[in-house]
Formats: structure tokens, C-alpha cells, sequence
């Protein structure tokens, strides 16, 4: 039986959720802008370092996210 490997992408900083451009099941390439933050200002991408497909997706625009927390998990 193959072992799934899962990619938590969380985030670097306080910040709002700007927009969401994924849903579940979607298939990503690595680099591929998954949530785009917001935070002073200053609009921040939030990108995967590996391809895979989103499982998860854990905030939605408006929301307020810590440093740390998850946005989306990949498989």
C-alpha cells in the first residue's frame, strides 16, 4: 500500500485572506499561486514548493489567519 505524502501550506504572517484561487480536487503545479494574503498593505502569494492535488482547503476570503496556520494541504 503507497504511502500519501501530504504538504501543509501555511502561512508566514498575521494577515486577511484576500482571495482563494483553488478548490478541492484541484490538480497544482509548484509555484502556482494558491492563496493570495493581504497584511499592511502589501499583498502576498502563497505558493506550494511541490505539484499535487488540493485536499484541503481551510480559509476562505475575508478570514483572519496567525502565523502558522494552515491554508490548504496538498496530497
Amino acid at each position: 500500500m503507497p504511502v500519501t505524502k501530504t504538504q501543509e501550506i501555511a502561512s508566514d504572517l498575521v494577515a486577511n485572506v484576500a482571495q482563494v484561487h483553488v478548490t478541492v480536487g484541484q490538480q497544482v503545479e509548484a509555484g502556482e499561486e494558491l492563496v493570495l494574503l493581504e497584511s499592511m498593505k502589501m499583498e502576498i502569494p502563497v505558493v506550494p514548493e511541490f505539484a499535487g492535488t488540493v485536499s484541503q482547503v481551510r480559509v476562505q476570503p475575508g478570514d483572519v489567519v496567525q502565523e502558522g496556520d494552515v491554508l490548504v494541504v496538498l496530497t
